[in-house]
């Protein structure tokens, strides 16, 4: 899993080690973050391994692949959740930004998922985390995470047509405002966000782990897009 040192990654790592997973744990900054949940995955019984790439960098995430599957005796899942972003006015927006955002939200998924199917046999599933922005964007200031988010659902379909004769699935799961210390509910932006949804109220990690845990298990689910956003693009 990438970027699972905390958040959705966290909640995702320890919902799959309940339901019987070995882990690897990927970070970029977060090493002290990223060995509590492997011991937190380790007290499940489960073996967990952590994981240092950047997946932007194709031989970080071919290494990354590559050890994980080492590590834990081959590879079965990988969930996409490494992302960054980055909001502001159009015009504030430098290339340095772009390029930056596209290479972590839209390379990197590509380059992990390049890695991991070539390692993955019949059953293997891939699953992305993108974003609600991907399908209602509701003010400005979001034109590079929206774009970069959207691009996720080409990507997953075109994967899910590639890989399927393999029975490997894609999916894509866009969660919407989710309390997590990059967004929390009590945050200063928090009020107007949880309004946009149709529940009144941010979601939670584990509410959006729950739906990767599933599709983790799904056979006859693929190309397909499931927003976890308490009715956000509703």
């Amino acid at each position: 899993m990438t970027g699972g040192s905390r958040g959705i990654g966290a909640a995702t790592a320890l919902r799959l080690a309940r339901e019987g997973a070995d882990v690897a744990v990927g970070y970029v900054n977060g090493k002290e973050a990223a060995e509590d949940v492997v011991r937190a995955v380790e007290a499940l019984g489960r073996r967990a391994v952590a994981v240092r790439a950047d997946v932007a960098d194709a031989d970080d995430a071919a290494g990354a692949v590559a050890t994980a599957a080492e590590a834990l005796g081959g590879l079965d899942v990988l969930v996409n959740n490494a992302g960054v972003g980055v909001l502001g006015p159009l015009e504030t927006l430098s290339l340095a930004d772009v390029d930056r955002v596209l290479a972590v939200n839209v390379r990197g998924v590509f380059l992990a998922s390049q890695a991991a199917a070539a390692r993955m046999t019949e059953g293997g599933r891939i699953i992305t985390i993108g974003s609600c922005m991907a399908q209602r964007v509701p003010g400005p200031g979001g034109t590079l995470y929206a774009m970069s988010k959207a691009a996720l659902a080409g990507l997953t379909k075109a994967l899910a047509r590639e890989l399927g004769g393999r029975g490997i699935t894609a999916n894509l799961v866009l969660p919407g405002p989710t309390d997590t210390d990059m967004n929390p509910a009590d945050g200063p932006f928090a009020p107007g966000q949880a309004a946009m949804t149709a529940l009144g109220r941010f979601g939670t990690a584990d509410e959006v782990a729950s739906t990767v845990t599933y599709l983790a298990g799904a056979t006859y689910v693929t190309g397909a897009e499931f927003a976890v956003d308490g009715g956000h693009a509703a």
